[in-house]
């Protein structure tokens, strides 16, 4: 074992000259690492030109690559740390500097917090997931076994929002608007309307404060809240009429807002109206992509963020559909059968939740010489026991194994709860999530057939 030096006792014998111009020892020590493992199971040489910019020699040369800004997303995922922390760790560990392809010289420091997400940004923009999963898959097929067993189930990834009860979005809705109100009135010099925002915002605080709230109550918010949302709305389109000669131009997100909140309006008076639910409810005032999933859950009945309709080979996951907007996954059974044929080969076993065993995917299964884990309908074979024993071993395999592994996911690699702010990197976040546990799976694969190897 290494002398150790107490740098309180024993300074003079401490010399980082040497250390830092030797930089093939910190490679070293890199790649027999936990993370240099990690980095050696990811294809960057197929992944980079997916994401590649176009050249351009205009302003200055951006400080990672396309591997590097790869890489430090796949580092966002492992250690579900905040951007700026991210950049922190960025700075003081060779490890994850040399994962991104960078060497930081002592005095050299990465100053922008927010890189990660102007990063986030920019490949959110070239994400192509079923083209990127293709060469993932044909890198880490020497890695997985059983290539002919296909496990199938549909999971949601929640977003990072409160939960959306009528009253809290109506307020969010009310109190936007006012504040656009208050804005727009103090630049154009115009007298601000009247309205009873005030009043409500009282009473607004006064309903939050209730720790029980009667039907009567949250009825009586929701119809005082419609009401001064449509005042509302009608004196900003007022004040935006009597400002429209002026030199004022309003943002694009401003468009977008308002035209949200219309919509919530339109949809909330239905709702108080006729008692039922719409189609394409929106939720959110920021997120308007954003659709109650219901899952039927007993914890959760109702999610909020994007369903995904997952395919597992041999423990390593794979993205077959991803939507914002609430779909039937039995649907969804034939293309990913097609799409692990097209990136596995010949399929020969396919294990699924019961919802998925409707007569269509059956028959195309029989059709295909699949084995299920459904149910049989009709009259029992000859060989119904050893059918049964494998029925069983699939179902099994697909309860604990696929299903833990969403689990492992949204515990360990940031999809518990997604922080991002728009639809486009909520995609890339899950992708980076999902696919950094695989290559945590890889990185141990690789290593016991190595060390297998080694013994051998």
């Amino acid at each position: 074992m290494a002398n150790l030096i107490n740098l309180s006792e024993n300074l003079s014998r401490l010399n980082l000259v040497p250390a830092h111009l030797e930089k093939e020892l910190f490679l070293e020590d890199f790649k027999s690492s936990q993370i240099g493992e990690i980095y050696e199971s990811i294809p960057w040489g197929k992944l980079a030109p997916l994401f590649a910019a176009r050249k351009d020699n205009r302003g200055r040369p951006g400080f990672f690559s396309t591997q590097g800004k790869l890489a430090l997303m796949f580092l966002k995922s492992y250690t579900q740390t905040s951007d700026e922390k991210l950049i922190e760790r960025l700075n003081t560990d060779y490890h994850f500097q040399f994962f991104c392809g960078i060497y930081l010289c002592p005095g050299q420091r990465i100053k922008d917090g927010k890189l990660p997400s102007k990063i986030r940004c920019g490949l959110a923009r070239k994400l192509d997931i079923p083209a990127c999963q293709k060469q993932l898959a044909k890198y880490w097929s020497p890695w997985i076994e059983h290539t002919n067993v296909l496990l199938e189930d549909a999971t949601c990834y929640e977003t990072d929002m409160r939960y959306p009860t009528n009253v809290k979005l109506l307020w969010e809705c009310n109190d936007w608007i006012y504040a656009q109100i208050k804005l727009l009135s103090k630049y154009s010099k115009l007298r601000r309307p009247r309205s009873k925002f005030i009043e409500q915002k009282q009473k607004w605080l006064n309903y939050s404060r209730c720790r029980k709230k009667t039907h009567k109550q949250t009825s009586r918010r929701i119809k005082s809240l419609l009401y001064l949302l449509e005042k509302l709305l009608g004196q900003l389109e007022e004040m935006e009429t009597l400002t429209g000669n002026k030199d004022y131009s309003f943002p694009s997100r401003y468009y977008k807002r308002t035209k949200t909140i219309r919509k919530i309006l339109l949809q909330q008076q239905e709702m108080f109206q006729t008692g039922n639910t719409v189609p394409d409810r929106a939720v959110s005032i920021a997120k308007d992509y954003i659709r109650p999933i219901v899952r039927g859950k007993e914890t959760k009945r109702v999610e909020f963020g994007p369903k995904a309709n997952m395919m597992q080979v041999g423990g390593i996951n794979f993205l077959d559909h991803l939507s914002f907007d609430a779909f039937n996954e039995c649907a969804r059974l034939i293309p990913s059968v097609r799409t692990g044929k097209e990136m596995f080969g010949q399929l020969t076993h396919v294990a699924a939740d019961a919802i998925y065993a409707t007569n269509k995917n059956r028959k195309y299964c029989t059709e295909n010489k699949i084995v299920t884990s459904f149910i049989p309908k009709g009259r029992i074979g000859k060989d119904e026991k050893e059918r049964q024993k494998i029925r069983s071993i699939l179902s099994t395999e697909r309860a604990t194994r696929m299903e833990g592994s969403f689990g492992t996911e949204k515990r360990h690699y940031g999809l518990g709860r997604i922080k991002a702010r728009i639809e486009q990197t909520e995609r890339l976040w899950v992708f980076f999530g999902v696919h950094t546990a695989n290559a945590v799976r890889i990185a141990s694969k690789r290593k016991e057939k190595l060390s297998k190897q080694k013994a051998a």
